[in-house]
């Protein structure tokens, strides 16, 4: 029996598995399999992909945004809409057939966005170049899924299926799960917070299943046994996705109110030039750009090229964070800074602060460094 089939077998037993307290262990542990399974399937594929065969392109700008969503959706045309690039557009399915780049100036930042390939089902395994089409989303900075109005809901759970069993993981936070392996010692696990769905039987269960004898766990929220092993894998991708209801000058009132209301998603027609500058708007907050503008002592601030950071990881960018952007040498020489903005506990007026001063958007920075 292939991995495939016996995903599918494993799927099938969950399904018929009556979900309660009782079963939370059996569960755990199916879910475990199929985890461990996917993870292979996705080390194969890797090792026998033809060299040359996937998506080289070079990364461009401030931050990086993954266009995908299923064929003749309106990526093409949403791409050339929003960047002046031309990316063909036809009312066929399969246009784009490669990674077409597209930048667009917003807020004095350039967001690359790559057009990328239309998913089909089954992508996760391969078909339809999806292997490199979710290769390129893995290494994006965040997701943008158009789809199509009309047919919204079952688009969302194809991709987000397909998505998942890759390793992303759209609008979740890490969970905080402290897991170190040992060298003995047996398994050690303590929580500092009731637990609904995690025990110290179905731990240990899930790691005798990834043939891990020595560790220690600290599980300080309420996490899942998926959570769980999302931490034992290591190699998961949790990012921010935006979903784009393409195309909603073809359904009625009633139900683009419905969709406008969806978490995490806009409604727009790219057609119709419809919502655009809303979408900008989102697509800025989701990608947690900050702006910093530097100013010399005693001079004017430099409003001209701001500092462009990102929130990575939930880590908010500080002082520190500017200047190892400005230069290598300078958290060295640092002595304090000044800065203004909405940061300032005396906002109008400046505050010393130090490295670790955590930074909000279009502060103004006065580095002080010593001679």
């Amino acid at each position: 029996m292939g991995k495939l089939e016996q995903i599918a077998a494993i799927e099938f037993e969950m399904g018929r598995t009556q979900k309660n307290k009782a079963t939370n262990y059996h569960l755990g542990r199916l879910k475990g399999k199929i985890a461990k399974l996917r993870a292979e399937i996705l080390l194969e594929n890797s090792k026998t992909t033809a060299t040359g065969e996937g998506f080289d392109v070079v990364r461009a700008g401030h931050c990086r945004v993954a266009l995908i969503g299923f064929p003749s959706v309106g990526k093409s045309t949403f791409l050339s809409h929003i960047t002046n690039t031309e990316s063909e557009a036809a009312s066929y399915e399969f246009t784009t057939l490669t990674c077409i780049p597209g930048n667009l100036m917003y807020n004095n930042a350039t967001i690359q966005i790559l057009d990328l390939p239309g998913i089909v089902e089954g992508a996760a395994q391969g078909k339809g170049r999806g292997r490199e089409v979710i290769s390129v989303a893995r290494n994006s900075d965040m997701v943008l899924m158009m789809l199509d109005a009309v047919r919204a809901d079952v688009q969302i759970r194809a991709l987000t299926k397909e998505l998942r069993d890759c390793g992303i993981r759209m609008n979740e936070a890490l969970p905080e799960i402290s897991f170190t392996k040992k060298k003995d010692g047996g398994i050690k696990f303590n929580n500092t917070v009731p637990l609904t769905h995690l025990d110290e039987r179905l731990v240990k269960g899930i790691l005798q299943d990834y043939k891990i004898h020595h560790a220690e766990i600290v599980v300080r929220e309420d996490a899942t046994a998926d959570q769980f092993i999302d931490i034992i894998v290591g190699n998961r991708k949790y990012m921010p996705c935006l979903f784009l209801m393409n195309k909603i000058d073809n359904t009625h009132l009633e139900e683009c109110v419905r969709l406008a209301n969806y978490p995490h998603a806009v409604v727009c027609s790219v057609k119709k030039d419809w919502n655009m500058e809303f979408l900008k708007e989102r697509l800025w907050d989701y990608l947690n750009i900050k702006r910093v503008y530097t100013k010399k002592k005693g001079g004017a601030v430099d409003l001209s090229e701001p500092v462009i950071l990102r929130e990575r990881g939930g880590r908010r960018p500080t002082i520190r964070t500017v200047c190892e952007h400005i230069h290598r040498d300078m958290v060295a020489k640092f002595k304090f800074a000044k800065i203004w903005g909405q940061s300032s506990k005396f906002n109008p007026q400046p505050q010393r602060v130090g490295l670790g001063h955590i930074i909000c958007d279009e502060d103004v920075v006065e580095i002080i460094a010593r001679t």
